[in-house]
């Protein structure tokens, strides 16, 4: 067999919307098609009706439906997306008239997180989060997992144990939530040592594909996945480095965001963004050559508020500034970067530092030999960046901590 006949092929697939005017379903469909990509689908065609409401038992009316069946049938579909959330008994009726397997956008979504999670913690909010939405589903899904094996939509728990009695997988939910309260305790543990230790903290947030990864990487050689599909991250990376002024800031990368990003999700993740909310800075990454930057950082900025990150410092990241040819303006609180070829990330660390709350502050001082004890406490609670010993004490450059600031100022060195 030759090496292209073992390639797996893409899945053929047809989206489908309802346009009640609630929101921009052409904008909507775009961002399900980047998805179904992202999840190795092809995309052969879009059926979108407009109609003042759902029908109850299709979606899409008696003709539209119809219409979608011959389509599946002569393009060879395997499979239809909806660009909306379904009932089990919804996926059923559909299921029967267009004769090939359907999904809706969270089934997609959740397919293309079960994928991608990588550590013990995202595994584990991917499972739960599928379960809590198949759950009032059952009926429905099980039938649609039978049809053609499976496929996108189908990941993470089984079919058998999907199949299972509802009081099984309820309690497997509960002992998921168990596991995921453990870990996010022990996280509040892990921010609540920090802020003791003064570590200071700036949380990389925005849309998803706008290169937060991509600068994660510029930043610190982290080694993140980052490429140019929806949710290439999904796990929490944390980096270390250090600013203009001598300060260290430990850098949180976040998962990507969505427009309309299910319920579900949004619970099931909610601890990993809320990372953001316990960090110093809030770095707001948008990708500034996208048509809709400014809606898709409204939607981001909306998150933030909700999360309770009202009081924190953000600096709004202006990403991939190569791709366009128009003036960005800047100020204290924005630069344009590129994160792909560095440009602009020297003056984003300089904002990061200018914007930090002030933990620490670089000082020259010149410390009497008899006071030894003080120059030791500024070592372990800041940094040294040289040291002289000269005739009447050690002649100290060091990022000194904002507690010992005051004692400090005794021994500094003013410039001429």
């Amino acid at each position: 067999m030759t090496e292209i006949q073992n390639e797996k092929l893409p899945v053929k697939a047809i989206l489908a919307a309802l346009d009640t005017g609630e929101y921009d379903v052409e904008a909507s469909l775009d961002e399900l098609e980047e998805l179904a990509e992202t999840a190795e689908a092809e995309i052969a065609a879009r059926v979108v009706q407009k109609r003042p409401s759902a029908d109850s038992a299709t979606v899409l009316g008696e003709g539209k439906i119809d219409e979608l069946a011959e389509l599946a049938q002569s393009l060879g579909a395997e499979l239809v997306i909806f660009d909306t959330e379904l009932t089990a008994s919804e996926i059923r009726n559909i299921e029967d008239i267009v004769n090939v397997r359907v999904i809706d956008r969270t089934m997609l979504i959740l397919d293309i997180f079960a994928a991608r999670a990588v550590s013990n913690e995202g595994k584990l909010q991917v499972e739960l989060a599928q379960l809590k939405y198949r759950l009032p589903r059952l009926m429905g899904i099980g039938r649609s997992l039978s049809r053609l094996g499976g496929g996108i939509g189908t990941r993470g728990p089984g079919e058998k144990q999907l199949e299972t009695d509802r009081r099984h997988i309820q309690r497997r939910i509960e002992k998921l939530e168990e596991e995921l309260k453990e870990l996010e305790t022990r996280r509040g543990m892990s921010r609540a040592r920090r802020k003791k230790d003064s570590v200071l903290t700036a949380a990389i947030v925005g849309y998803t594909n706008a290169g937060k990864s991509t600068l994660l990487n510029r930043l610190t050689d982290a080694g993140v996945l980052a490429e140019d599909k929806l949710f290439a991250t999904l796990d929490l990376t944390s980096r270390a480095i250090e600013l203009p002024d001598g300060r260290s800031v430990i850098l949180i990368d976040t998962v990507g965001l969505i427009r309309r990003l299910p319920h579900h999700l949004v619970e099931a993740f909610r601890s990993t963004l809320e990372e953001a909310a316990g960090a110093d800075i809030i770095l707001h990454v948008s990708d500034i050559s996208d048509p809709e930057a400014k809606e898709k950082a409204l939607t981001t900025r909306k998150l933030l508020a909700e999360l309770g990150c009202g009081g924190i410092p953000v600096i709004d990241v202006l990403n991939k500034c190569d791709l366009v040819d128009y003036d960005i303006p800047e100020d204290d609180t924005t630069v344009k970067i590129s994160a792909k070829t560095g440009a602009g990330t020297e003056r984003m660390l300089a904002l990061i530092a200018k914007n930090l709350p002030q933990s620490s502050k670089r000082m020259k001082l010149l410390i009497p030999y008899d006071k030894a004890g003080f120059a030791a406490e500024i070592r372990a609670l800041g940094k040294v960046f040289s040291e002289e010993y000269t005739e009447n004490g050690t002649l100290t450059d060091a990022l000194v901590d904002i507690r010992l600031i005051p004692r400090a100022r005794e021994y500094e060195v003013k410039a001429d």
